[in-house]
């Protein structure tokens, strides 16, 4: 009886010491942050992502930031950015293909989102969530609004 007992604790205490995965952690939505804005026409943002792994996460968390900026404006963080989407919900709608193919995977909106803290150590260190299938991840990114702007203005969609 003893034994029973002893065995028991036993495994309860490396069950209970075991480390666990959260399961619900990657399917929080957060929104895209305002860190500040530059003299160049750009603004720093704190954007997330989810993916399989760290690449797609991590380009997923550039096109939430580019995508703000256009269709929603930046509503959370510093009131350095522009509150106002670029773009309006009916050009949006007029215009799927162009969007689509602009915010495709390798698509022309990475030429407008630069990663700011691509450092080996940030890679390691980055909040992350993960749960069994998906990885969250933050990035600091930049985005060029003004060239943005010149783009959509190219493009008759301002």
């Amino acid at each position: 009886m003893k034994n029973f007992i002893l065995i028991s604790y036993t495994l309860i205490l490396i069950i209970s010491c075991s480390k666990r995965i959260n399961s619900n952690g990657s399917y929080y939505d957060f929104e895209v942050r305002c860190l500040g804005s530059e003299l160049d026409g750009s603004v720093t943002l704190e954007s997330y992502g989810r993916g399989r792994n760290y690449l797609d996460a991590s380009t997923q968390a550039k096109k939430n930031a580019v995508s703000a900026v256009l269709f929603s404006g930046i509503k959370q963080g510093n009131s350095g950015c522009d509150r106002n989407a670029i773009v309006s919900e009916i050009t949006r709608k007029n215009n799927v293909e162009f969007f689509a193919t602009f915010f495709a995977d390798k698509g022309p909106f990475l030429d407008y989102v630069d990663v700011s803290d691509e450092r080996i150590v940030n890679k390691i260190s980055r909040d992350s969530k993960k749960s069994k299938n998906i990885q969250q991840r933050k990035v600091i990114v930049n985005v060029n609004v003004l060239e943005i702007k010149i783009l959509m203005k190219k493009n008759k969609l301002i």
